[in-house]
C-alpha cells in the first residue's frame, strides 16, 4: 500500500542520513528506497514522516527522539551511516536514544546482505527501543534496503505489538508477518 497524506493513517519514520542530501547535493535514493518497500510490504494504511539529516550524531539523535516521541512513530527506518567511515556514526546515535538493543536485526540483515556481497560484514547496522518505537538502522542503497527488510520484516509488526505500537499488517503475498496464534 502506497504511503497516505491521511492524519488517522500510521505514522512511519524514514530517516535518511548524509552529509550532500542534507545539503542539497545528492539525490536522496535511501528514503525513496524505503518507502517503495514498505509500499509493497504493508497493507496498513500508512504514511511516511520523512527526515533528512547530515552525518552529525547529535543531529541524528534529535531526529529519531522526535520520530519517536513527537510524531508517535512505532517504526522508524534510518538509512545511511551504517559503515566503517569515520562520519559513519548512524548506529551510536540510535543506541544512544534506545532503551533496549535488538541485536538480532542486525545479525540478520547482514547475513541476508552477505549472501549479494561480501562486504556486508562492514554494515554496523543496530535496531533498537525507545518506548512504543522500534528503530532499524538500513544501509543505503535501495537494493540493499529492500534486501535487509525483506529479511526482518516478518518479526517487525509482532514485535511493535510487543512494545505496544501501532498495529501493522503485511501484504502476505509479499511478507508473512508472523504473530503467534492464540
Amino acid at each position: 500500500m502506497r504511503p497516505v497524506d491521511d492524519l488517522s493513517a500510521v505514522p512511519i519514520g524514514v530517516l535518511t542520513v548524509s552529509d550532500r542530501a542534507s545539503r542539497g547535493e545528492y539525490e536522496d535514493k535511501g528514503g525513496p528506497g524505503i518507502v517503495a518497500a514498505l509500499s509493497d510490504i504493508l497493507a496498513t494504511p500508512w504514511r511516511a514522516v520523512g527526515r533528512v539529516v547530515p552525518d552529525e550524531r547529535a543531529e541524528i539523535e534529535a531526529a529519531l527522539i522526535a520520530l519517536a516521541d513527537d510524531e508517535g512513530c512505532s517504526l522508524i527506518l534510518t538509512t545511511g551511516g551504517t559503515g566503517p567511515a569515520p562520519r559513519d556514526v548512524t548506529p551510536e546515535a540510535t543506541e544512544a536514544v534506545c532503551a533496549r538493543m535488538m541485536p538480532g536485526f542486525g545479525e540478520l540483515m547482514r547475513t541476508a546482505s552477505l549472501r549479494e556481497v561480501p562486504t556486508a560484514i562492514l554494515s554496523r547496522q543496530e535496531a533498537g527501543l525507545r518506548g512504543t518505537s522500534l528503530i532499524v538502522n538500513l544501509p543505503g542503497k535501495p537494493s540493499a534496503i529492500r534486501t535487509c527488510l525483506d529479511a526482518v520484516f516478518p518479526a517487525v509488526p509482532y514485535c511493535i505489538d510487543l512494545i505496544g505500537g501501532a498495529y501493522l499488517e503485511t501484504d502476505p503475498a509479499v511478507c508473512k508477518a508472523f504473530r503467534p496464534k492464540s
